[in-house]
Order: C-alpha cells, then sequence, then structure tokens
C-alpha cells in the first residue's frame, strides 16, 4: 500500500502449474462438460443444467475440486480450480456457478477444516460423489456482503427430541439469493448465535457461526 512493490520478490515468485493429473482433467472431462453444454437451452430454455449433465458433473467428480482424496476428492489446486472454472464460464455462466459453488466457501471447505471426523467422514465422500448437493446461505433480504448485519439468529437451549431432553439451537432466520438452494441436499446457514442461559459455559454473545443443515428438516 506504500506505492513501492518489491518487483523482485514477485517476478521471483513461481509460475503456477497444473500437475499431470489436473492436465489430464481439463482435456478429458472439461471438455467433454464444455461439449454437453448448451447455453441457450440451459438458460431460456430449462432454466436449469439437462439431466446428462448433471450426472456427468456427478460421475467425474466436478464438486470435489475443494475435497481432500483421502475422502474422495479431488483436492486441485487453486489455479487448476480456476482453469477448470475459466474453461466451463466460455460456454457457460450457469455451468461455471453451478460448479464453483460447491468448491468454494461453504459446507465442503468448512467441515474440512471444523467438522468432527463423523461429520467428515458421513458427508465428504457423499459430497465427492454428488449423492449431496450444498449452498450457503449466508445473504438475508437486509444484508448482503455485509455478513456482520445479518438478522438470522440461532439460541442455545435445552429441548426435546426423539423423547429425549437434548442440547441444541433454535433458529429463526430468513434468506435469500441463495445459490443452488433449490436442488440443495445439505445448507450451511450463517447466523448470530447467543447463549442467554450460559448453558455452554461461557459468554452469552457467541458471534457468527454456522449450522449444517438437511434441506428436508421441517421448519
Amino acid at each position: 500500500f506504500q506505492g513501492k512493490p518489491d518487483w523482485k520478490k514477485l517476478h521471483n515468485y513461481p509460475q503456477p502449474r497444473l500437475t499431470a493429473e489436473e492436465q489430464a482433467f481439463l482435456d478429458g472431462p472439461v471438455e467433454e462438460a464444455c461439449r454437453m453444454a448448451n447455453d441457450f437451452q440451459i438458460t431460456h430454455e430449462l432454466a436449469d443444467l439437462p439431466p446428462e449433465l448433471w450426472a456427468y458433473l456427478k460421475e467425474h467428480r466436478f464438486f470435489a475440486m475443494i475435497i481432500k482424496k483421502e475422502y474422495g476428492g479431488l483436492e486441485f489446486s487453486a489455479y487448476a480450480q480456476s482453469r477448470v472454472l475459466q474453461k466451463l464460464s466460455g460456454v457457460s455462466g450457469i455451468l461455471a456457478i453451478t460448479v464453483g459453488v460447491p468448491n468454494s466457501l461453504g459446507p465442503g471447505e468448512l467441515l474440512q477444516h471444523y467438522g468432527t471426523d463423523e461429520q467428515k467422514d458421513h458427508y465428504l465422500p457423499r459430497l465427492a460423489r454428488g449423492q449431496e448437493i450444498p449452498c450457503f446461505a449466508l445473504t438475508s433480504p437486509e444484508a448482503g456482503s455485509d455478513a456482520g448485519a445479518i438478522p438470522d439468529t440461532g439460541i442455545v437451549c435445552m429441548g426435546e427430541w426423539q423423547g429425549q431432553q437434548v442440547l441444541g439451537m433454535r433458529l429463526t432466520w430468513n434468506k435469500r439469493y441463495i445459490t443452488l438452494a433449490p436442488i440443495a441436499t445439505v445448507l450451511g446457514l450463517a447466523f448470530k448465535l447467543s447463549d442467554p442461559e450460559k448453558l455452554l459455559g461461557g459468554a452469552e454473545d457467541l458471534g457468527i457461526t454456522c449450522a449444517l443443515i438437511p434441506t428436508t428438516t421441517p421448519g
């Protein structure tokens, strides 16, 4: 920010390179997905990807570029992911966004950093295979990129679940403009959490957090 970049350091930074596996993915599955995509049909006739393209993307793990190989993912570099999205966006913006969202900030990324082993073992292989389609619900009608202004709330409480008293949360939320929401099977939900009874033993205001919720959950 001082207007004095270290040009030598910048020029000495190594050029990003694709691995053989990443290059093969670009030359094979990505080329085929581009061939299958008809942007006019996707945008104006179906308002969706055709079923055969959905099946192809899942079969070839397009939604797993960000997921580690130990969970069945491709574990591509950020550079490889950008090259894939660059090529897809050349034929269809909707196709690129559909692939891009599961490979950006959302359930897959958050689970790998913060999920329990049980959550990782259950969800990550399913996300990698496309059995689960994720979306990330941050934007509210009153708050877009200003995440700190979201009005959505969660309260830590005790309640009855399947005949037992358990510790949980009650959520009140209203989201808008959530990409892939109509077809998502698992929802990453951002909200402000409070613990008025201090059931967790710490502060009352816990700030913004996320919950992982199957979209079939009533409410």
